[in-house]
């Protein structure tokens, strides 16, 4: 890392991590978005005004249709925020970070403003509003998640702390729900919101880059407000030829870097057809990483579309503990900034331990990389389990080590999607990798609402979704098999 541009990236990362602390995953409030929405009467049409708006499944029949319309709100919204990241991927890979992030702010600003205008009479605008937000927002996180290659050794860290920041702007409202309670009007705090727009386009064009950030970084490497004062144009194009040589070189086994021109040539050719988008995609590691995105993910937004539900009836419809259930549960998911960077740091570390050993061995920088992520892989699993068994107990003060455990487990999930797709597969796949992974899990999450109609009340879906859950460790134990065999093929070859 240079240290003349340390400035530059230095401000390009707070700013990235205020972005997505402050907008990019705030769908995920849901559940404190959903009380303000109640309190405002939305999709209540019959009910007379006496009627509690806390009900469960098992409450007057408009109160009933009121909850499933709000959780077919949250269906559809959590759905485009996957699906949509594989054509925004694409724009992001074929058309580079200005284009992405310009799109991102339209779709979120335009979601705001519908949010700030709706009213009782107009609600069903929130079936347009919620999905354009979360589109809004994961281009938001898509863009920014190439800030890691700026930090080289650390890479890992920062894209799980910025996917943790995704995780924890879900306070925000939270926030909002807290203002509504002290008499600020929801119109108020998303036209806030949408004034905010100005702050990403600033951004956009004063320290991001108009194309991508290379890995490995080359020297004298300048983007953004220094490019606009053509200080080092020309140190650019040549820095972009050079980062082409070194992501050449470090496919490369440490043995085979001197070899001859003819030799360098052809494998050059086979890691390019061994690279190619299609095999990645067929690859056995890419489905069943899928797979394992898939089924815990689905977990994930089954508990948030439903958890109002499960608390009113936990609390015997007590609105008081409700409202305080739902403020904890949002607190704790602040804290997903402070969790997921523990996820980062161990897979640096195991990484850098791995690449001393490499040297001795003449493993692969990708089996390596490949290794360093089977205990994330492993321990995100495991805490989806747990976090699984505390919610299907119905005692509502464990509902605490369940939040605290959501938490910890979405953090890691998020932040070793991101890191795996971007450790195990080639960097110019990345974005449109990303996006069919999510694009896929979506898919898988629209089942969420037809759970829904059995959650909570059934403990079926608990027992499944822990033994679905369970299975994702075959992930993990599959990838370090395929390290165990790179690492024997080596110790041969050597």
């Amino acid at each position: 890392m240079a240290s003349q541009g340390l400035p530059l990236y230095l401000a390009t990362f707070l700013t990235g991590l205020l972005e997505c602390i402050g907008f990019a995953g705030v769908l995920f409030g849901w559940t404190s978005l959903l009380f303000v929405f109640k309190a405002e009467n939305y999709f209540l049409e019959s009910c007379e005004e006496d009627c509690s708006l806390w009900s469960n499944g098992t409450g007057p029949s408009d109160l009933k249709v009121q909850d499933e319309k709000f959780s077919l709100i949250f269906t559809l919204a959590s759905f485009m925020n996957n699906f949509m990241t594989f054509p925004t991927g694409y724009i992001f890979d074929r058309f580079k970070t200005t284009v992405a992030r310009l799109i991102a702010i339209f779709f979120y600003t335009c979601a705001t403003f519908i949010i700030a205008f709706i009213s009782k009479k107009t609600a069903v605008l929130l079936f347009l509003a919620m999905p354009m937000l979360a589109v809004g927002g994961i281009l938001f996180l898509i863009t920014n998640l190439q800030i890691g290659n700026l930090f080289g050794k650390h890479r890992s860290t920062i894209i799980t702390l910025y996917n943790g920041a995704f995780d924890s702007s879900s306070a925000v409202f939270l926030i909002i729900k807290l203002l509504y309670e002290q008499g600020v009007s929801l119109r108020s705090s998303f036209i806030f919101m949408s004034v905010c727009s100005v702050w990403h386009v600033g951004r956009t064009f004063l320290l991001m880059p108009k194309g991508h950030i290379p890995y490995p970084l080359p020297p004298n490497y300048s983007y953004g407000l220094c490019s606009r004062f053509g200080a080092r144009k020309k140190g650019n194009k040549a820095a972009e030829h050079e980062t082409k040589e070194l992501q050449s070189k470090e496919c490369l086994p440490p043995k085979e870097e001197n070899s001859g021109p003819e030799q360098e040539q052809q494998q050059q050719q086979q890691q390019q057809q061994q690279h190619s988008f299609r095999r990645c995609v067929l690859s056995r590691r890419f489905i069943l990483h899928v797979m394992w995105l898939s089924i815990i993910q689905l977990w994930h937004y089954l508990f948030i579309g439903t958890l109002n539900s499960l608390l009113t009836k936990l609390s015997s419809g007590d609105k008081v503990k409700v409202s305080a259930y739902t403020n904890a549960f949002a607190i704790t998911q602040f804290f997903g900034v402070l969790c997921a960077p523990w996820n980062g740091l161990l897979m640096d570390r195991l990484k850098q331990k791995y690449q001393k050993a490499a040297k001795k061995t003449g493993s692969s920088s990708e089996a390596v990389a490949l290794c360093s992520m089977v205990p994330s892989l492993a321990l995100t699993s495991l805490l989806s389990l747990g976090f699984t068994l505390c919610a299907s107990i119905p005692v509502m003060q464990l509902q605490y080590a369940t939040f605290i455990l959501q938490v910890v487990s979405r953090s890691f999930l998020y932040g070793c999607n991101a890191a795996f797709l971007t450790l195990a597969f080639p960097s110019e796949h990345f974005g449109k990798l990303f996006g069919l992974v999510m694009a896929l899990s979506a898919i898988v999450s629209l089942l969420q609402f037809p759970l829904f109609k059995v959650s909570p009340e059934s403990n079926v879906v608990y027992v499944s979704m822990g033994l679905a859950i369970f299975l994702t460790l075959v992930h993990p134990f599959l990838v370090y098999r395929e390290c165990r065999a790179e690492k024997t093929k080596s110790s041969v070859d050597a």
